[in-house]
């Protein structure tokens, strides 16, 4: 039976102590065993609880010792945290490897794996190699800090960067429990944490060029420092779609790579369908790995996608049918580029002498885009984007006579001029079907001050003709018999990039741009599924105290033409699951978030971001709760942010 020790201290040099929870397999006692590392910043007592429930027991199940860290200032851990993948951090996960490899029920060997922020100091301590890690398995990260993180997307200024660092001003405003660090020292660990507290999206902010602060943490710096096996989760609905290509091309240790059609999920919680026995398939990693078990994982074909197939566009997808394939190395030889001409107003296979196409966006252009990350929460996927489609160019193929398999990532081509010294180019990828709908396939972005170099940008020269490649995420896509594949062109794409400070207008010269396509032939697709989870599995009691609620709507001002999108969150972040109390630990907790977007559709310096957010935690003897408020609004030449938190204990400002 698997022993569960509720909380473990890890000593860190300098005297910080880490708090973690462990699984021990009965063996364990007499007979040291490989440990499987998680180590992440959410609050292992309660955030994460429910989910390490779905895989670590299973873990210990299978003969592995499983360890779930809070990282320093995070959760019950002491210390402070003054930012993401700091070298702090980086340093204290290579400590806490050499600790477990020193424990008596540790036989020496150590894996690691996560997803998303765990994904991330999965690959970055991997760089680190400290001696006893011997595998790793990230799930929906990144290599590249600048190209592939929530802050920029292609230059831009993403809003997630002022989403998630908000998000991340309620965590690090989150208290200790007390039931751990004791009755007499948790309020002024508290007190610490807040004192330390700056407004991430700020700092972020004076770093909006590819400088050192993006390369610290990025494995694309030097590919050469994982020598490791690595084996890579991801998904398509997902932020992380590049890294799988590149690592799979780059990496020089042993590569596997497993790309679903999943949201920021893990595989086993993976939505849309299928989803797949996660915990199971990583087991046979950490076998061979950790235990030099010949499982036959090594001798599968490296890497796996799942094209999905057409299907009409929709902002929630319970599952998306399709087909998995399988390469042996990337760039494929089963990959080809087929190389299509924007024409006018069309996509063809050679290119036609024309003129010039302008288009000047509404600042509302990207509304159904949805979220670039989608968490599966009903309406963060793409919707129609007929709904956008007046505000960009269009340019459309004939309908397709066989299905196009498109595995890669995309990359258009555009000889261009502009109007203005600042500005970005949108650039969609889009299904449509005979009957009109049009289904968003991948899109990418482009600053125009950085279409030669994100170090030193360079302002446009307006009226110049220049060109400018826009790489598009990495997509896994069946193109079914009869549809057209169709580019999409625009100048804003509200609500997911910051726009520029003034109305931009584009030109392209039909005939000279292209799209480089990756289309998948002369390979045998092999039917496969993967097991699915029991979804019993791991799972503890907890008891639903308050339904949750959402709202994700739409509201036009038709008196003064403001655009303002609304995401309300009963139930914080991840979902609207409402009001909870972990059953084991007696602990309620809740999470309320409010977040809205505002624009008119003709003024860039009206956009407005604003976040609203209260969380709190209650037992018998013990009631806190945070809010947290955050503010962000543009001039021509200053962004300008406001944020505040405010604590409670019990029924007093703290």
């Amino acid at each position: 039976m698997t022993k569960v020790i509720e909380t473990v201290w890890i000593p860190m040099p300098d005297g910080i102590r880490l708090a973690a929870r462990l699984w021990l397999p009965d063996e364990a006692e007499h007979s040291p065993v490989p440990c499987i590392l998680e180590y992440i910043p959410y609050r292992r007592r309660d955030r994460t609880r429910m989910r390490d429930e779905s895989m670590h027991p299973e873990l210990a199940d299978a003969g592995y010792a499983a360890i779930r860290v809070d990282m320093r200032g995070s959760g019950d851990s002491e210390g402070v945290m003054l930012d993401e993948y700091s070298e702090q951090e980086m340093r204290d996960g290579v400590d806490v490897i050499a600790w477990i490899s020193e424990q008596p029920w540790c036989d020496g060997n150590v894996g690691m794996f996560g997803k998303s922020w765990g994904a991330y100091t999965s690959f970055q301590v991997a760089s680190k190699r400290p001696p006893a890690l011997k595998g790793i398995a990230p799930v929906m990260g990144t290599d590249d800090r600048w190209l592939e993180d929530i802050h920029f997307y292609g230059g831009v200024l993403a809003n997630d960067n002022f989403w998630w660092g908000s998000i991340m001003q309620l965590y690090n405003a989150m208290p200790p429990d007390p039931a751990i660090v004791g009755q007499d020292r948790w309020r002024d660990m508290w007190k610490e944490r807040l004192g330390a507290m700056t407004f991430w999206p700020a700092q972020w902010l004076e770093h909006q060029t590819h400088d050192d602060m993006w390369r610290r943490g990025s494995i694309s710096e030097n590919y050469s420092d994982i020598e490791i096996p690595v084996y890579f989760f991801g998904g398509w609905a997902d932020l992380f779609r590049d890294t799988p290509f590149r690592i799979a091309e780059r990496l020089k240790g042993p590569v596997k790579v497993l790309m679903g059609p999943w949201a920021h999920l893990y595989p086993h919680e993976g939505l849309p369908r299928p989803r797949m026995d996660f915990v199971s398939e990583v087991i046979r990693f950490w076998d061979h790995c950790l235990k030099g078990i010949d499982t036959g994982l090594m001798d599968e074909p490296r890497l796996r996608f799942y094209l999905q197939d057409s299907a009409p566009p929709a902002g929630s997808c319970e599952e998306r049918t399709g087909v998995w394939v399988e390469e042996a190395a990337w760039p494929s030889p089963n990959v080809s580029i087929k190389t299509l001409w924007l024409n006018e107003g069309r996509l063809g296979s050679a290119a036609e002498s024309g003129g010039a196409m302008s288009v000047c966006s509404p600042q509302t252009f990207g509304s159904a885009g949805g979220d670039m990350c989608s968490f599966a929460i009903p309406g963060d996927m793409p919707a129609d984007c007929r709904v956008d489609a007046a505000g960009a160019l269009s340019f459309r193929s004939a309908p397709t006579d066989a299905t196009v398999d498109i595995l890669g990532q995309p990359l258009l081509n555009l000889a261009a001029s502009t109007d203005r010294s600042q500005g970005f180019i949108a650039a969609l990828l889009v299904d449509e079907a005979p009957n009109g709908a049009q289904t968003l396939i991948t899109r990418g972005f482009a600053n125009l001050a950085h279409r030669v170099s994100d170090i030193v940008p360079e302002p446009v020269v307006p009226g110049t003709e220049m060109t400018v490649t826009v790489p598009l995420h990495g997509i896994g896509y069946r193109l079914a018999r009869g549809h057209r594949l169709v580019v999409q062109v625009g100048t804003s794409y509200w609500p997911i990039l910051w726009p520029a400070p003034e109305p931009v207008t584009l030109t392209v010269v039909s005939g000279c741009s292209t799209l480089e396509l990756p289309v998948r032939t002369d390979a045998v697709t092999r039917p496969r599924t993967f097991p699915e989870p029991n979804p019993s599995d791991g799972k503890r009691p907890v008891t639903t105290v308050r339904e949750g609620s959402m709202e994700r709507s739409l509201h036009v001002d038709l008196t003064t033409g403001e655009h303002a999108a609304r995401f309300f969150l009963d139930g914080g972040v991840f979902g609207p699951v409402g009001r909870l109390r972990l059953d084991e630990t007696g602990t309620e907790m809740g999470d309320v978030s409010d977040r809205v977007y505002r624009i008119h559709p003709e003024d860039p310096l009206s956009a407005r971001a604003t976040m609203d957010q209260e969380s709190c935690f209650e037992r018998d003897d013990w009631n806190v709760r945070i809010k947290a408020s955050s503010e962000m609004t543009a001039t021509k030449t200053d962004f300008l942010l406001r944020a505040s938190v405010t604590c409670w204990d019990g029924d007093e400002e703290f």
